[in-house]
């Protein structure tokens, strides 16, 4: 190639390049249908699952308590009750037991022991196909923010961002879970925790950001997990018109920061039509002056954003929490601090 034949290629490169990226980012996956599995009934059998961290003996009996409190019977995965280091099995035991539960007809529903870690560990290797013909209601939260990510965007399956079975059923949780994965009432309004209002700490008060109304398909999970899944296959993408939630735990203002700076540079969060926060507690009792800067981040990082933004939710890891259908249509109303959800999860 001589010169001439150089010079004439480079010029061409930048042209080139622009129409490769704009093939490239032209090239969003169409959204999955969505699709709602059966709902509970008393008598239903569910199956109790560890896909991510273990629980101790005391806190999976804990779990099969919940289940019967419920009106529900406990079908326990193979390797539930398992430990390898941080972890509750090998990524095999913890995938075959997801598979498991989807795949056994006696099975009508399936319920994380407890989140930890591990999770987005197994999402390349998920039959979501098989998922897909097999739904079922799948509930969990925390590290669980990862399947409820990429089960959601796979298969369009709507699964319940809500306590793992071991957590402590309060009245207010139950009821939730219960008006979500059970009976759902028509157009039901979910109202903030009395118990989380009495706090001492700010961070369990709603706190209005940008005050106004929206709609849109719920979207969302632990604040970790969603910013860890960027840059992945299952990371925020779709998110024009939705409704994002988020919460996170034991997470200092810094931190906080960087992950909301994380997700506004890998997702157009200003096309959401609303953001629902909930509590960013801490195992600690936070001082007032670090509450503070954690509250003056969540200004910074979201105010901007030209839509209804609150925070302070009963959202997250706390006594009293939300159960929220993930791709559903709600409604955000940031004056009543309600999340009302506009269709039924279930069928």
């Amino acid at each position: 190639m001589n010169r001439r034949d150089i010079l004439k290629t480079a010029a061409m490169l930048p042209i080139v390049a622009g129409a490769g990226f704009i093939s490239v980012s032209a090239k969003t996956a169409a959204r999955p249908k969505m699709i709602k599995p059966n709902r509970l009934r008393p008598g239903d059998t569910v199956a109790v699952i560890a896909p991510a961290s273990g629980a101790t003996p005391e806190a999976f009996e804990r779990a099969l308590a919940n289940v019967a409190t419920l009106g529900l019977k406990a079908k326990v995965g193979k390797y539930a009750r398992g430990s390898k280091d941080h972890l509750s099995g090998t990524d095999a035991e913890r995938l075959h037991d997801l598979h498991w539960a989807f795949e056994d007809k006696e099975v009508n529903g399936v319920w994380c022991v407890r989140g930890g870690s591990g999770a987005p560990r197994l999402l390349p290797e998920i039959n979501y196909s098989f998922i897909k013909r097999n739904p079922k209601v799948l509930i969990g939260y925390s590290d669980i923010t990862a399947l409820h990510m990429a089960i959601s965007q796979q298969t369009g399956l709507v699964t319940f961002h809500g306590p793992v079975a071991t957590s402590e059923l309060s009245e207010y949780t139950k009821t939730h879970l219960v008006n979500s994965v059970m009976s759902p009432p028509a157009n039901y309004k979910i109202q903030p925790s009395e118990y989380n209002l009495a706090q001492a700490s700010a961070l369990f008060k709603p706190l209005v950001i940008t005050p106004g109304k929206a709609r849109g398909r719920l979207i969302g999970g632990n604040l970790s997990l969603l910013s860890a899944l960027a840059g992945t296959p299952y990371a925020l993408k779709d998110v024009k018109g939705a409704i994002l939630f988020a919460e996170d735990i034991n997470e200092p203002p810094y931190k906080v920061d960087r992950l909301f700076t994380q997700l506004r540079q890998s997702c157009d969060m200003k096309s959401l039509a609303g953001v629902a926060l909930g509590v960013f507690s801490s195992a600690q009792a936070a001082t007032d002056a670090e509450t503070a800067v954690t509250l003056r981040v969540l200004r910074d990082r979201l105010g901007d954003l030209g839509i209804p933004v609150i925070t302070g939710l009963s959202i997250g890891h706390i006594r009293d929490q939300f159960t929220l259908p993930m791709g559903i249509e709600a409604e955000l109303d940031t004056e009543g601090a309600t999340v009302t959800m506009l269709e039924s999860p279930v069928i």
